[in-house]
Protein backbone atom coordinates (compact mmCIF):
# COMPACT_ATOMS: atom_id res chain seq x y z
CA UNK A 1 0.00 0.00 0.00
CA UNK A 2 1.18 3.28 -1.01
CA UNK A 3 2.09 5.68 1.72
CA UNK A 4 0.31 9.39 1.63
CA UNK A 5 1.63 11.72 4.35
CA UNK A 6 -0.63 15.16 4.87
CA UNK A 7 1.14 17.78 5.92
CA UNK A 8 -0.36 21.17 7.03
CA UNK A 9 1.07 24.05 7.80
CA UNK A 10 -0.25 27.10 10.13
CA UNK A 11 -0.20 30.83 9.74
CA UNK A 12 3.70 31.14 11.29
CA UNK A 13 5.09 28.70 8.91
CA UNK A 14 4.61 30.34 5.66
CA UNK A 15 4.30 33.54 7.19
CA UNK A 16 6.97 35.17 5.72
CA UNK A 17 8.74 34.75 1.92
CA UNK A 18 11.78 33.16 3.58
CA UNK A 19 10.18 30.81 5.66
CA UNK A 20 7.93 29.59 2.85
CA UNK A 21 11.84 29.21 1.35
CA UNK A 22 12.59 26.61 4.28
CA UNK A 23 9.23 24.50 4.25
CA UNK A 24 9.67 24.57 0.40
CA UNK A 25 13.25 22.88 0.77
CA UNK A 26 12.00 20.41 3.40
CA UNK A 27 8.73 19.73 1.41
CA UNK A 28 11.47 19.03 -2.24
CA UNK A 29 13.69 16.99 -0.24
CA UNK A 30 11.38 14.63 1.25
CA UNK A 31 9.45 14.48 -2.09
CA UNK A 32 12.89 13.80 -4.19
CA UNK A 33 13.44 10.90 -1.81
CA UNK A 34 9.79 9.17 -3.07
CA UNK A 35 7.27 10.27 -0.18
CA UNK A 36 3.83 11.57 -1.99
CA UNK A 37 3.14 14.63 0.16
CA UNK A 38 -0.74 16.28 -0.20
CA UNK A 39 0.06 20.08 1.60
CA UNK A 40 -2.60 21.64 3.35
CA UNK A 41 -1.96 25.43 4.43
CA UNK A 42 -3.25 27.95 6.70
CA UNK A 43 -3.20 32.15 5.02
CA UNK A 44 0.32 33.66 6.02
CA UNK A 45 0.08 34.64 9.79
CA UNK A 46 -1.83 38.07 10.55
CA UNK A 47 -3.95 37.82 6.52
CA UNK A 48 -7.14 36.78 8.04
CA UNK A 49 -7.07 39.33 10.69
CA UNK A 50 -6.39 42.01 7.88
CA UNK A 51 -8.80 40.55 5.87
CA UNK A 52 -11.30 40.68 8.65
CA UNK A 53 -10.58 44.38 9.84
CA UNK A 54 -10.97 45.31 6.17
CA UNK A 55 -14.67 44.23 6.37
CA UNK A 56 -15.26 45.71 9.51
CA UNK A 57 -14.43 49.10 8.15
CA UNK A 58 -16.92 48.77 5.85
CA UNK A 59 -19.67 47.44 7.83
CA UNK A 60 -18.90 45.69 11.53
CA UNK A 61 -21.87 43.69 10.20
CA UNK A 62 -21.39 42.75 7.29
CA UNK A 63 -23.01 39.11 5.99
CA UNK A 64 -21.36 36.07 6.89
CA UNK A 65 -21.43 34.43 3.31
CA UNK A 66 -19.80 37.60 2.29
CA UNK A 67 -17.28 37.63 4.63
CA UNK A 68 -15.99 33.90 4.22
CA UNK A 69 -15.80 35.22 0.60
CA UNK A 70 -13.41 37.85 1.79
CA UNK A 71 -11.28 36.03 4.17
CA UNK A 72 -11.49 32.51 1.88
CA UNK A 73 -8.38 34.67 -0.23
CA UNK A 74 -5.81 34.40 2.21
CA UNK A 75 -5.26 30.50 1.88
CA UNK A 76 -5.20 31.27 -2.11
CA UNK A 77 -2.18 33.27 -1.79
CA UNK A 78 -0.30 31.32 0.23
CA UNK A 79 -0.71 28.09 -1.96
CA UNK A 80 0.19 30.03 -5.14
CA UNK A 81 3.37 31.01 -3.31
CA UNK A 82 4.13 27.45 -1.68
CA UNK A 83 3.64 25.94 -5.51
CA UNK A 84 5.58 28.81 -7.02
CA UNK A 85 8.43 28.05 -4.22
CA UNK A 86 7.99 24.13 -5.33
CA UNK A 87 8.10 25.00 -9.23
CA UNK A 88 11.34 26.61 -8.62
CA UNK A 89 13.28 23.49 -6.69
CA UNK A 90 12.09 21.05 -9.67
CA UNK A 91 8.79 19.84 -7.92
CA UNK A 92 5.58 18.94 -10.11
CA UNK A 93 3.18 21.00 -7.54
CA UNK A 94 -0.38 22.61 -8.16
CA UNK A 95 -2.70 24.60 -5.64
CA UNK A 96 -6.00 23.99 -5.38
CA UNK A 97 -8.85 25.87 -3.05
CA UNK A 98 -11.48 23.62 -1.51
CA UNK A 99 -13.67 24.46 -4.33
CA UNK A 100 -11.61 22.53 -6.82
CA UNK A 101 -11.06 19.89 -4.38
CA UNK A 102 -14.46 19.58 -3.80
CA UNK A 103 -14.05 20.08 0.35
CA UNK A 104 -18.03 19.95 0.70
CA UNK A 105 -19.37 21.85 3.54
CA UNK A 106 -22.68 22.64 5.64
CA UNK A 107 -24.17 26.40 4.59
CA UNK A 108 -23.11 27.23 8.12
CA UNK A 109 -20.98 30.10 7.21
CA UNK A 110 -17.73 30.91 9.30
CA UNK A 111 -18.67 27.67 11.07
CA UNK A 112 -18.82 25.54 8.56
CA UNK A 113 -18.68 21.57 9.00
CA UNK A 114 -17.10 19.07 6.14
CA UNK A 115 -19.15 16.32 5.34
CA UNK A 116 -17.24 15.41 2.88
CA UNK A 117 -13.76 15.26 0.59
CA UNK A 118 -13.27 14.10 -2.80
CA UNK A 119 -9.94 12.40 -3.65
CA UNK A 120 -10.48 11.81 -7.51
CA UNK A 121 -8.48 15.06 -8.11
CA UNK A 122 -6.15 14.41 -5.42
CA UNK A 123 -4.72 10.79 -6.27
CA UNK A 124 -4.51 11.48 -10.05
CA UNK A 125 -2.03 13.74 -9.07
CA UNK A 126 -0.07 12.34 -6.83
CA UNK A 127 -0.21 9.06 -9.23
CA UNK A 128 1.21 12.11 -11.40
CA UNK A 129 4.04 12.71 -9.13
CA UNK A 130 2.63 15.87 -8.44
CA UNK A 131 2.33 17.76 -4.98
CA UNK A 132 -1.36 18.97 -4.50
CA UNK A 133 -1.16 22.19 -2.37
CA UNK A 134 -4.55 22.53 -0.90
CA UNK A 135 -6.06 25.76 0.95
CA UNK A 136 -7.15 25.07 4.22
CA UNK A 137 -9.45 26.36 5.98
CA UNK A 138 -12.08 26.83 3.12
CA UNK A 139 -14.88 24.27 1.07
CA UNK A 140 -18.14 24.80 -0.98
CA UNK A 141 -21.47 23.89 0.25
CA UNK A 142 -24.43 22.41 -2.25
CA UNK A 143 -25.39 26.01 -3.63
CA UNK A 144 -21.58 26.31 -4.41
CA UNK A 145 -21.10 29.31 -2.03
CA UNK A 146 -17.59 29.27 -0.50
CA UNK A 147 -17.69 28.48 3.24
CA UNK A 148 -15.14 28.96 5.95
CA UNK A 149 -14.69 26.21 8.76
CA UNK A 150 -13.91 29.12 11.53
CA UNK A 151 -10.46 29.49 13.86
CA UNK A 152 -7.74 26.73 13.10
CA UNK A 153 -10.22 25.42 10.48
CA UNK A 154 -6.78 24.59 8.66
CA UNK A 155 -6.16 21.44 10.90
CA UNK A 156 -9.19 20.09 10.31
CA UNK A 157 -9.03 20.51 6.41
CA UNK A 158 -5.92 18.37 6.89
CA UNK A 159 -7.62 15.16 9.05
CA UNK A 160 -10.77 15.31 6.64
CA UNK A 161 -8.46 15.11 3.92
CA UNK A 162 -5.93 12.70 5.30
CA UNK A 163 -9.43 10.64 6.28
CA UNK A 164 -10.54 10.70 3.21
CA UNK A 165 -7.16 9.45 1.34
CA UNK A 166 -6.49 7.10 3.93
CA UNK A 167 -3.20 8.40 4.67
CA UNK A 168 0.19 6.87 6.58
CA UNK A 169 -0.15 9.98 8.90
CA UNK A 170 -1.21 13.61 8.87
CA UNK A 171 1.11 15.60 10.05
CA UNK A 172 0.99 19.21 11.55
CA UNK A 173 3.54 21.64 11.73
CA UNK A 174 4.19 24.15 13.83
CA UNK A 175 6.24 27.03 15.62
CA UNK A 176 6.65 24.35 18.84
CA UNK A 177 8.58 21.50 18.49
CA UNK A 178 5.56 19.42 19.83
CA UNK A 179 2.88 19.40 22.46
CA UNK A 180 4.21 20.38 26.01
CA UNK A 181 3.34 20.07 29.49
CA UNK A 182 1.89 23.71 29.63
CA UNK A 183 2.65 26.65 27.56
CA UNK A 184 6.92 27.39 27.91
CA UNK A 185 6.50 31.17 27.42
CA UNK A 186 4.47 31.17 30.65
CA UNK A 187 6.88 28.48 32.54
CA UNK A 188 10.56 27.86 31.07
CA UNK A 189 10.21 23.99 32.77
CA UNK A 190 7.19 22.88 30.45
CA UNK A 191 8.35 19.57 28.44
CA UNK A 192 8.00 18.57 25.39
CA UNK A 193 5.42 15.20 25.38
CA UNK A 194 6.49 12.29 22.81
CA UNK A 195 2.87 11.42 22.93
CA UNK A 196 -0.77 12.16 24.38
CA UNK A 197 -3.67 10.29 23.85
CA UNK A 198 -6.61 11.40 21.96
CA UNK A 199 -9.41 12.02 25.09
CA UNK A 200 -5.85 14.33 26.53
CA UNK A 201 -5.00 16.14 23.27
CA UNK A 202 -8.87 16.83 22.69
CA UNK A 203 -9.53 18.45 26.24
CA UNK A 204 -6.41 20.06 26.32
CA UNK A 205 -7.30 21.84 22.82
CA UNK A 206 -10.77 22.84 24.17
CA UNK A 207 -8.91 24.49 27.56
CA UNK A 208 -6.72 26.41 25.32
CA UNK A 209 -3.53 24.87 24.57
CA UNK A 210 -3.25 26.21 20.55
CA UNK A 211 -1.25 23.64 19.05
CA UNK A 212 -4.23 21.98 17.43
CA UNK A 213 -7.99 22.99 17.21
CA UNK A 214 -10.03 20.63 19.27
CA UNK A 215 -12.29 19.82 16.24
CA UNK A 216 -9.09 18.51 14.23
CA UNK A 217 -8.30 15.91 17.33
CA UNK A 218 -12.33 14.89 17.45
CA UNK A 219 -12.26 14.35 13.66
CA UNK A 220 -8.91 12.23 13.96
CA UNK A 221 -10.06 10.14 16.48
CA UNK A 222 -13.17 9.44 14.61
CA UNK A 223 -11.53 8.25 11.64
CA UNK A 224 -8.70 6.46 13.07
CA UNK A 225 -6.17 9.16 11.29
CA UNK A 226 -2.44 9.41 12.77
CA UNK A 227 -1.77 12.59 14.23
CA UNK A 228 1.86 14.09 14.60
CA UNK A 229 2.37 17.37 15.70
CA UNK A 230 5.76 18.80 14.71
CA UNK A 231 7.83 21.75 14.25
CA UNK A 232 8.47 23.62 10.58
CA UNK A 233 11.59 25.08 12.23
CA UNK A 234 13.88 22.05 13.55
CA UNK A 235 13.87 17.85 13.21
CA UNK A 236 12.59 15.78 15.91
CA UNK A 237 9.81 13.36 16.17
CA UNK A 238 7.45 15.69 17.46
CA UNK A 239 4.26 14.77 19.46
CA UNK A 240 2.44 11.51 18.33
CA UNK A 241 -1.28 11.45 19.51
CA UNK A 242 -2.15 7.81 20.61
CA UNK A 243 -5.03 5.82 20.39
CA UNK A 244 -3.95 4.09 23.89
CA UNK A 245 -3.26 6.29 27.14
CA UNK A 246 0.48 6.51 27.04
CA UNK A 247 2.52 7.09 30.81
CA UNK A 248 2.84 10.61 32.17
CA UNK A 249 3.28 11.84 35.37
CA UNK A 250 2.61 10.05 38.72
CA UNK A 251 0.43 12.65 39.62
CA UNK A 252 -1.87 11.48 36.50
CA UNK A 253 -1.79 14.94 35.47
CA UNK A 254 -0.48 15.36 31.58
CA UNK A 255 -0.71 19.50 31.29
CA UNK A 256 -1.78 22.74 31.94
CA UNK A 257 -4.16 24.62 29.57
CA UNK A 258 -4.49 28.43 29.89
CA UNK A 259 -7.06 30.76 28.21
CA UNK A 260 -6.75 34.84 28.76
CA UNK A 261 -8.76 37.60 28.32
CA UNK A 262 -12.05 36.20 29.49
CA UNK A 263 -14.57 37.38 31.25
CA UNK A 264 -16.64 36.17 34.04
CA UNK A 265 -20.87 36.81 34.41
CA UNK A 266 -23.27 36.01 37.54
CA UNK A 267 -27.02 36.15 37.03
CA UNK A 268 -29.18 36.22 40.17
CA UNK A 269 -32.61 34.69 39.58
CA UNK A 270 -31.90 31.67 37.31
CA UNK A 271 -31.65 28.94 39.71
CA UNK A 272 -35.00 29.19 40.61
CA UNK A 273 -36.48 30.16 37.20
CA UNK A 274 -35.12 27.33 34.57
CA UNK A 275 -37.31 29.48 31.95
CA UNK A 276 -34.97 32.17 32.65
CA UNK A 277 -32.12 30.31 32.11
CA UNK A 278 -33.64 28.69 28.45
CA UNK A 279 -34.13 32.75 27.56
CA UNK A 280 -31.11 33.90 28.69
CA UNK A 281 -28.52 31.68 27.15
CA UNK A 282 -30.88 31.20 23.59
CA UNK A 283 -30.67 34.74 23.39
CA UNK A 284 -26.64 34.22 24.07
CA UNK A 285 -26.88 31.78 21.21
CA UNK A 286 -28.79 33.92 18.74
CA UNK A 287 -26.18 36.52 19.19
CA UNK A 288 -23.36 34.09 18.43
CA UNK A 289 -21.39 34.85 22.38
CA UNK A 290 -19.68 31.19 23.24
CA UNK A 291 -20.23 30.50 26.82
CA UNK A 292 -17.55 28.44 28.28
CA UNK A 293 -18.10 27.15 32.07
CA UNK A 294 -21.09 27.48 33.67
CA UNK A 295 -20.99 26.83 37.11
CA UNK A 296 -24.09 27.73 40.42
CA UNK A 297 -22.49 29.72 42.93
CA UNK A 298 -22.77 27.81 45.94
CA UNK A 299 -23.45 30.55 48.27
CA UNK A 300 -26.03 32.33 46.47
CA UNK A 301 -28.57 31.09 43.93
CA UNK A 302 -26.69 32.87 41.29
CA UNK A 303 -25.47 31.14 37.91
CA UNK A 304 -21.99 32.40 36.42
CA UNK A 305 -20.42 31.63 33.37
CA UNK A 306 -17.71 32.60 31.42
CA UNK A 307 -16.82 33.97 27.91
CA UNK A 308 -14.60 36.02 26.14
CA UNK A 309 -13.53 39.42 27.59
CA UNK A 310 -14.42 41.66 24.40
CA UNK A 311 -17.83 39.76 24.37
CA UNK A 312 -19.03 41.29 27.78
CA UNK A 313 -20.95 44.48 26.53
CA UNK A 314 -22.94 42.73 24.29
CA UNK A 315 -23.81 40.25 26.75
CA UNK A 316 -24.92 42.97 28.98
CA UNK A 317 -26.74 44.54 26.82
CA UNK A 318 -28.63 41.45 25.91
CA UNK A 319 -29.37 40.93 29.52
CA UNK A 320 -30.49 44.39 30.09
CA UNK A 321 -33.38 43.72 27.38
CA UNK A 322 -34.48 40.49 28.11
CA UNK A 323 -34.73 41.89 32.27
CA UNK A 324 -37.89 43.57 31.57
CA UNK A 325 -39.41 40.06 30.83
CA UNK A 326 -37.43 37.96 32.97
CA UNK A 327 -36.44 37.66 36.35
CA UNK A 328 -32.67 38.37 36.36
CA UNK A 329 -31.58 40.36 38.88
CA UNK A 330 -28.20 41.41 40.55
CA UNK A 331 -25.87 41.28 37.58
CA UNK A 332 -22.36 41.19 38.58
CA UNK A 333 -19.83 40.75 35.72
CA UNK A 334 -15.57 40.79 35.81
CA UNK A 335 -13.22 41.19 33.30
CA UNK A 336 -9.32 40.70 32.99
CA UNK A 337 -9.27 37.01 33.81
CA UNK A 338 -7.87 33.33 32.82
CA UNK A 339 -8.62 29.83 32.94
CA UNK A 340 -5.92 27.71 34.11
CA UNK A 341 -7.20 23.30 33.47
CA UNK A 342 -5.27 21.01 34.68
CA UNK A 343 -5.97 17.75 32.23
CA UNK A 344 -5.71 14.09 33.59
CA UNK A 345 -5.13 10.77 32.64
CA UNK A 346 -8.23 9.60 34.05
CA UNK A 347 -6.54 8.11 36.65
CA UNK A 348 -6.59 11.39 39.14
CA UNK A 349 -9.55 12.13 41.46
CA UNK A 350 -10.88 15.06 40.25
CA UNK A 351 -11.97 16.28 43.55
CA UNK A 352 -8.85 15.27 45.14
CA UNK A 353 -7.17 17.80 42.55
CA UNK A 354 -9.78 20.05 43.06
CA UNK A 355 -9.37 20.56 46.80
CA UNK A 356 -5.39 20.38 46.15
CA UNK A 357 -5.46 22.96 43.61
CA UNK A 358 -7.45 25.41 45.39
CA UNK A 359 -5.64 25.15 48.97
CA UNK A 360 -2.18 25.97 46.81
CA UNK A 361 -3.41 28.96 44.76
CA UNK A 362 -5.26 30.50 47.79
CA UNK A 363 -1.86 29.52 50.02
CA UNK A 364 -0.71 32.41 47.63
CA UNK A 365 -3.44 35.23 48.11
CA UNK A 366 -4.25 33.58 44.53
CA UNK A 367 -8.36 33.37 44.94
CA UNK A 368 -10.43 30.97 43.10
CA UNK A 369 -13.74 32.48 41.50
CA UNK A 370 -14.67 29.69 39.49
CA UNK A 371 -14.10 25.74 39.98
CA UNK A 372 -15.12 23.14 37.55
CA UNK A 373 -14.20 19.86 37.38
CA UNK A 374 -15.23 16.80 34.89
CA UNK A 375 -13.88 13.31 34.18
CA UNK A 376 -10.23 14.09 33.19
CA UNK A 377 -10.46 18.55 33.53
CA UNK A 378 -10.48 20.52 36.48
CA UNK A 379 -10.60 24.47 35.25
CA UNK A 380 -10.57 27.34 37.97
CA UNK A 381 -10.92 31.09 36.87
CA UNK A 382 -8.65 33.85 38.59
CA UNK A 383 -7.32 37.17 38.09
CA UNK A 384 -4.82 37.48 34.58
CA UNK A 385 -1.96 39.15 36.64
CA UNK A 386 -1.86 35.97 38.66
CA UNK A 387 -1.95 33.47 35.62
CA UNK A 388 2.06 32.90 35.43
CA UNK A 389 2.57 32.60 38.90
CA UNK A 390 -0.69 30.42 39.45
CA UNK A 391 0.97 27.89 36.36
CA UNK A 392 4.15 27.72 37.65
CA UNK A 393 3.51 26.58 41.16
CA UNK A 394 0.97 24.17 39.60
CA UNK A 395 2.86 23.08 37.45
CA UNK A 396 5.56 22.02 39.99
CA UNK A 397 3.03 20.82 42.29
CA UNK A 398 2.08 18.27 39.66
CA UNK A 399 5.47 16.92 38.89
CA UNK A 400 4.94 18.47 35.09
CA UNK A 401 8.55 19.46 35.05
CA UNK A 402 9.98 15.71 35.06
CA UNK A 403 7.67 14.19 32.71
Amino acid sequence: MTKIYVKKFGGTSVGTFERIDAVADAIAKAHFEGEKQVLVLSAMAGETNRLYAMAANIDPLAPARELDMLVSAGEQVSIALMAIALARRGVNARSLLGSQVKVRTNSQFGRASIESVDTGLLMQLLDEGTVPVIAGFQGINEQGDVTTLGRGGSDTTAVAVAAALEATECQIFTDVTGVFTTDPNIDPDAQKLDSISFEAMYEMARQGAKVLHPDSVACARRHGVVLRVLSSFEDGSGTLIRFDEPEHSGSGIVGIAVTRGQGMVSVAGLVDHPQAEVALFQALANASVDTDLVVQLADEKALAFTLAQGALDKVLTLIDRLAPEQPLCDVRHEAQLAKVSLVSTGKAVMAEVGARVTELLEAQNIRVKLLSTSEIKLSVVIDEVHLQHAVRSLHRAFDLNKV
